[in-house]
């Protein structure tokens, strides 16, 4: 079988969340980042998205905060195809009530295969890319197996 490649456009759409001790470093990375970031399309979680609005002036596609939906709606975004890159800057140490859509969110990264910063470090390496501004082949691997598996039972 054969991996199925996905393009993804020199400009991309990029979702950034942060857990409430990590939004004052996302805050400083994507205000240093800025030139790079306004030239894609931004999406985030409610609270994070209304502080980057705010503090870094960019111009945010905004969704649900994260307890309220905001994580699936970003996993959803990236099923679709809506969400090609994601920023995720979660905090390991602070156990949340939302941590299963944390999990799901991150699941949905890995299964269609879109690149991932949970950190400052990672982000620096995958926005400092030269694949950021340019075309790129994503290879997702041909789920028409799985999903036409034979379900006995049920």
């Amino acid at each position: 079988m054969r991996p199925r490649k996905i393009a993804m456009e020199p400009s991309k759409k990029i979702a950034l969340v942060a857990h409430d001790n990590e939004k004052s470093g996302l805050v400083e990375w994507t205000r240093f980042n800025l030139p790079i970031l306004s030239q894609h399309t931004i999406y985030a979680t409610g609270t994070t998205g209304r502080i980057l609005q705010e503090d870094v002036g960019l111009n945010i596609r905004q969704l649900e905060t994260g307890p309220l939906g905001g994580d699936q709606q970003i996993g959803a975004k990236i099923v679709e195809g809506a969400i090609d890159f994601l920023i995720f800057f979660w905090d390991p140490l602070e156990p949340l009530p939302h941590d299963p859509d944390v999990k799901a969110l991150l699941r949905m990264a890995v299964v269609w295969n879109i690149p991932v910063a949970c950190n400052r470090s990672t982000a620096d390496f995958l926005i400092s890319s030269p694949l950021m501004g340019s075309s790129y082949d994503r290879l997702l691997p041909d789920y028409d197996t799985y999903r036409s598996r034979s379900i006995r039972g049920l």
